[in-house]
């Protein structure tokens, strides 16, 4: 005997191989189609049935259900709830086959349009307004279906339809899945083998994996643009009022940065004592002064947390116009907040001689490192008759910064930490920035990646300052009890390095405070630490009653954690596209390019001539710093992934010399701002 029942919304046949009991109670032990063993009750059987064969009835069914008319079978269907037996006398006759039955059976199960299903083979035919409803439903369906069809085949043949051209970032970056764009889009990568992004950019709809992204970082970071609003600004009236009452410095400061700095954060000045030794202002530019806690400006910063350095481009933090309010730059006084101290004539600080006020500073001089960075040497500091600007002053800077230096690594040493060498970098060492230029060329985009040795005299001297600066404005702020955020760094292991809202030491850096400060135009948490400033620059020993954060402030805290997860992220985007670049570089000439590396750990390797790296297995067994020649071949710029052929594997003699990897000093740049001075 064969018995017909459901099982998962479909129906099935399983034949009888023994039964107990009798009537409603009577259960049976059966073999379905596929093999499985199973145990059926009375209740859950729809029919039953000696011939035919179980495989020949279910094989005719399949083919009648294609035939029968479900809306003539509504039709012949009673308004009360009906057996499947029933409504097979209805619309086949009374002597319907055991093939027929069975067919009704998948009809009826599979066509909830019509019919609801009120039990084990039995059914009631729906209303007739909840019939139209859905078989008008059932028609847009078919029509989608036909449409996300037509978009298929056009994606497999490389044409993006035009009506979803508009949505073309949405359906990539942020899909709602349920639509017939994004199943056609699906589709048509498992067809074609192709990922969603590479599938579109054949396409035309994404212009190549640079905009996929800068566009995948663009929607989860700055989901409405990145442009400034124009409306976001600081009124000409504000700004007179804000800066009316500031003093006039009597000083001529100059700033030091590369030609792409646009955001002049600090400057440095040197003023002769009568008395005898020199005065070191350091000057940070101050927003501070005309941004107020929670008015729009600072709700634009807080979003944005940092300005975005990338290559080729960047996204400031503040806008454009705020940004050329309070920049240092030359030819005009500019508000800033300064730090003052005195230097003897051998060049030692006098803390005790320590001045913060907010005031205007004449600009005399923007310094470009490329101009002069290559004239600056201890001989020339010297030689009275060399012909570069602030010789003398940068001189004194200098002198100063080698007794600051010598000072942090005796602390640094008390830590447990080797020292930090001063002066230029080994060449032959993986110790180097480098420059990304890109310019368009007969339409086509071209990458130069320029290396840049650390350590030069002039980064000494502007590292040294901007610690020195950070360093007594994180004290300043421990001294009067005013929270602030706070840069520390302590032990080992992860996120030894952390930003928090009380003051504690940086052992990498071998001081006993450090708050960044000294770029309150690209950095939320200096703008922020800023304001604290300017409260006791103002108000001494009771700025504590008119800070923006009082002490144990739960939105100080908040702040602290967002500013560590958004520039974290940044860093990693940027981190991002410089490998693209780099990529970019290494196919641009059209050949697989042969080129060393230097093996770091773990098969992780570094290329010498530009800063990516690659896994390389074959030399994970080898020293660290061991180099190698290799062939790149196979670059996917989508992947961010190259193949790797090694050629020759150099003796360990030959590799270069290696730096311990916390002996990097803090510098602050445009395209790497004040890193710390140990890696996390």
């Amino acid at each position: 005997m064969n018995l017909v029942y459901e099982e998962g919304g479909e129906i099935k046949i399983a034949s009888v191989q023994s039964a107990s009991g009798a009537g409603d109670a009577e259960t049976w032990q059966a073999t379905s189609l596929s093999g499985k063993k199973i145990k059926l009750k009375a209740k859950e059987v729809w029919l039953r049935f000696e011939k035919p064969d179980a495989q020949v009835a279910m094989d005719e069914a399949g083919a009648l259900t294609e035939e029968i008319d479900l809306q003539f079978l509504w039709d012949c269907a009673p308004d009360e709830e009906f057996g499947l037996v029933d409504v097979a006398h209805e619309y086949f006759g009374s002597q319907a086959s055991v093939a027929q039955k069975l067919a009704l059976a998948i009809a009826l199960q599979g066509a909830p349009v019509f019919f609801r299903r009120k039990g084990r083979g039995r059914f009631q035919r729906a209303p007739l307004e909840q019939l139209q409803a859905g078989l008008a439903a059932l028609e847009r369906k078919q029509k989608e279906l036909e449409q996300q069809s037509i978009w298929q085949r056009e994606l497999v043949g490389g044409i993006f339809p035009e009506t979803l051209k508009s949505s073309a970032k949405q359906l990539l970056f942020s899909p709602d899945k349920n639509t017939s764009a994004y199943k056609a889009l699906i589709a048509a990568c498992n067809e074609t083998g192709e990922s969603p992004a590479q599938l579109m950019i054949r396409c035309g709809a994404i212009d190549s994996p640079l905009a996929y992204h800068q566009g995948l970082f663009l929607k989860a970071h700055f989901p409405n643009g990145a442009t400034h609003e124009p409306s976001i600004a600081i009124e000409q009236d504000v700004y007179d009022a804000a800066i009316a009452e500031l003093p006039l410095a009597q000083v001529q400061a100059f700033s030091i940065d590369d030609s792409g700095t646009t955001e002049i954060d600090d400057a440095l000045s040197v003023t002769e004592l009568p008395e005898g030794g020199y005065r070191v202002g350091i000057h940070i530019a101050a927003p501070g002064l005309a941004i107020s806690k929670d008015d729009p400006l600072d709700q634009v910063a807080r979003n944005r947390m940092s300005t975005v350095y990338f290559p080729g481009d960047k996204i400031t933090m503040l806008p454009d116009s705020v940004i050329e309010q309070f920049s240092l730059d030359e030819g005009m006084p500019r508000p800033a907040l300064s730090i003052y101290v005195d230097l003897d004539e051998q060049g030692l600080v006098n803390r005790d001689s320590l001045q913060m006020r907010a005031e205007l500073v004449p600009m005399a001089a923007n310094l470009r490192l490329e101009d002069i960075e290559h004239l600056v040497s201890e001989e020339s500091l010297l030689d009275e008759a060399a012909s570069y600007p602030y010789r003398k002053e940068l001189a004194i800077l200098w002198r100063a910064a080698k007794h600051l230096h010598a000072g942090r690594q005796e602390k640094r040493v008390a830590s447990g930490l080797r020292a930090e060498q001063l002066g230029l970098i080994d060449p032959n060492t993986l110790a180097r920035d480098f420059h990304f230029q890109i310019q368009e060329i007969d339409g086509v985009q071209r990458v130069d990646i320029v290396p840049r040795q650390r350590g030069s005299i002039l980064d000494t001297i502007v590292a040294e300052w901007m610690i020195f600066c950070n360093s007594v404005s994180g004290q300043l702020l421990a001294d009067h009890g005013l929270p602030g955020l706070f840069r520390t760094q302590k032990g080992w292991g992860p996120q030894r390095t952390r930003m928090q809202t009380t003051p504690g030491p940086h052992e990498g850096l071998g001081i006993d405070y450090y708050a960044w400060c000294t770029s309150p135009l690209r950095r939320y948490s200096d703008l922020v630490n800023q304001w604290q400033l300017i409260a006791l620059a103002k108000h001494g020993v009771t700025a504590k009653m008119v800070a923006p954060f009082p002490p144990r402030d739960a939105t100080l805290m908040g702040i602290a954690a967002d500013f560590e997860s958004c520039y974290q992220a940044y860093g990693e985007f940027q981190d991002r596209l410089e490998k693209y670049w780099c990529l970019r570089w290494m196919m641009q000439d059209g050949e697989s390019k042969t080129v060393h590396v230097r093996h770091l750990k773990d098969g992780m390797s570094r290329v010498e001539l530009v800063p990516l790296h690659l896994p390389i297995p074959e030399l994970a067994s080898h020293p660290r710093l061991t180099r190698a020649e290799v062939v790149i071949t196979e670059i996917d710029l989508l992947q961010l992934s190259a193949g790797v052929r090694v050629l020759e594997i150099e003796a360990k003699s030959e590799t270069a010399k290696e730096i311990p990897i916390d002996t990097v000093t803090e510098v602050e740049s445009e395209n790497n701002p004040e890193e710390d001075a140990s890696p996390n």
